[in-house]
């Protein structure tokens, strides 16, 4: 059996057979699992402890609203959209940590939430680096390079990551090496 780790784990979906059975493969890892089977359910379930919560996006109130809700209350925790929404140039500013699209991969759904565990300690900089490496990733994962060179918003993230890069003073080469293992993972699903 996996050593169990630190950490709150809040799973979000409306589907209850999904939102359990990530439920149940997580608590194998994780001391504290919870699940909330909607948008609603997940905001009243929501407080201080946990640490990462698993939102999906389609749901009767959306995920988008509940995220857009989580920041607006003040919460800090880590938020990984798991989904089969298709991530579209629209996610560059919505304010989440990682995007997995389903169906995901075990190994991956752990590596996601172990990453984002110890983001957490991170500062602000190296923080929104793996944020905005994931939303690269995703978005690399799903469209052509010819979509991603027409994309202003795309664009924009690859100078904001160089910008990054320099307020941590990383080599790029070292920087490419974070990016590179940060983003191991399929998110593409």
């Amino acid at each position: 059996m996996a050593q169990e780790r630190e950490g709150t784990i809040l799973v979000v979906d409306d589907e209850r057979e999904v939102a359990d059975a990530y439920a149940l493969r997580l608590r194998t890892r994780y001391g504290d699992v919870r699940t909330a089977y909607g948008g609603e359910e997940a905001l009243a379930e929501m407080d201080d402890a946990v640490d990462v919560v698993l939102l999906d996006r389609r749901m009767p109130y959306s995920g988008d609203n509940v995220l857009r809700d989580l920041r607006d209350d003040g919460y800090d925790c880590r938020i990984i959209m798991v989904t089969a929404v298709d991530p579209g140039f629209g996610i560059v500013d919505m304010p989440f940590d990682d995007y997995l699209c389903k169906p995901i991969d075990k190994e991956d759904l752990f590596v996601a939430i172990d990453q984002q565990l110890e983001a957490a300690s991170y500062d602000d900089p190296l923080t929104a680096f793996f944020s905005l490496a994931a939303k690269l990733a995703v978005l690399e994962a799903e469209h052509t390079s010819e979509q991603l060179a027409e994309s202003t918003e795309y664009l924009r993230m690859q100078r904001r990551s160089e910008t990054l890069r320099e307020e941590l003073m990383v080599s790029e080469e070292n920087f490419a090496e974070m990016r590179e293992t940060f983003t191991a993972i399929n998110r593409a699903g």
